[in-house]
C-alpha cells in the first residue's frame, strides 16, 4: 500500500480524484461475500468492486445476465459489513437500467439504501446517458464501464478485444468524454488496445480503471477469484495469479479427508 494512502480511514471519490491528480495508481478488487472483503479491506485495497462477476464466480453461470438485482443487493450488504477503509462500488445487474431511467433510479437507489454502499457502476456510454443523469441528479456517484462491457456478449457475440477499429474507437472516446461531462468520478475501461486506452486516460480529468487495458490506465481492477487462482479454466493475457488457490485448496482438502478417514484427527489435544 501507498505512503501516501496509507492514513486514510475511508476511500472517496475525492480521494480517488487526488490519486489521478498526484499519479498514484489506484488498485480494485471484486468482492462478494463478508470475509474475503475483510481480508481485502485489511490489505489496503483502494476499491471493492461488487460485480455482476458474481454471477460466474459465485453462482456458475455462463455469463453475467443471470444474476438479479436482490442478489446483488444481498452481495453488497456482505460486503459492506466488512469494510472499514475501501469504498465500494456496486454493478447495475442486467435490466435493472438499460430500458428505462426511472427503473434505472430506483435500482441505484435500492443497492445504495438497502446495502450502504457508496457508488453504482454500469456499463455504456450515450445509450445510456439519462439512466446516468437521473442516478446522479440523485447524488449516487456513478463509475462508467466502457469498452468489452460483459452484459452485452449476446450483442458482440465474443469476448475478444473491442475497439481495435477506429469506428469503434472513435465512439469510446466520445463516450468516455460523454460520461466525464455527465459527472462520472471514474471510468472502467476493459479489454481494449493498450495505445487507446492511453489515449483516453490522458485526455480525461476523471480516473480511468483498466482491466486487459494496459499499463497506461490511472488503476487496475481483477476479479479477486481469478487473481488467487480459485479459477482454474479462465486464463486471458491480462491475467496475472497471485496465488494458485485451487489447487492448494484442494491437496488440503485430501488431506484433511486423510486425517478423518485415518482417525488422525480429531487428536487428544483437538477435544474437550
Amino acid at each position: 500500500m501507498s505512503a501516501s494512502t496509507s492514513e486514510i480511514k475511508r476511500v472517496t471519490t475525492h480521494v480517488i480524484q487526488a490519486m489521478k491528480t498526484r499519479g498514484e495508481k489506484i488498485a480494485m478488487l471484486t468482492a462478494y461475500d463478508f470475509s474475503m472483503a475483510r481480508m481485502l479491506d485489511e490489505a489496503g485495497i483502494d476499491i471493492l468492486l461488487v460485480g455482476d462477476s458474481a454471477s460466474n464466480v459465485m453462482a456458475g453461470h455462463e455469463t453475467t445476465l443471470p444474476i438479479t438485482l436482490d442478489q446483488m443487493i444481498y452481495h453488497a450488504q456482505s460486503v459492506v459489513r466488512a469494510v472499514h477503509r475501501a469504498m465500494v462500488v456496486v454493478d447495475l445487474p442486467f435490466g435493472s437500467y438499460q430500458a428505462n431511467s426511472e427503473i434505472a433510479l430506483s435500482s441505484a437507489i435500492r443497492i445504495m439504501k438497502e446495502s450502504g454502499a457508496h457508488a453504482v457502476k454500469l456499463e455504456g456510454g450515450s445509450e445510456v446517458e439519462e439512466s446516468i443523469k437521473r442516478i446522479l441528479m440523485a447524488g449516487i456517484p456513478v463509475m462508467g464501464h466502457l469498452g468489452l462491457t460483459p452484459q452485452s456478449i449476446y450483442k458482440f457475440g465474443t469476448y475478444t478485444v473491442r475497439a481495435k477499429e477506429e469506428v469503434e474507437a472513435q465512439k469510446l472516446r466520445d463516450d468516455a468524454q460523454l460520461l466525464q461531462e455527465l459527472g462520472c468520478f471514474a471510468l472502467v475501461l476493459e479489454k481494449i488496445p493498450a495505445n487507446l486506452a492511453k489515449i483516453v486516460s490522458e485526455s480525461l480529468i476523471i480516473p480511468t480503471i483498466g482491466i486487459g487495458a494496459g499499463q497506461h490506465t490511472d488503476g487496475q481492477v481483477l476479479v479477486t477469484h481469478d487473481m488467487l487462482g480459485i479459477t482454474k479454466e479462465f486464463k486471458p493475457r491480462f491475467l496475472r495469479r497471485y496465488l494458485e488457490l485451487f489447487d492448494a485448496i484442494g491437496d488440503a482438502t485430501k488431506q484433511y479427508i486423510n486425517d478423518v478417514k485415518n482417525k488422525d484427527f480429531p487428536n487428544e489435544s483437538e477435544q474437550y
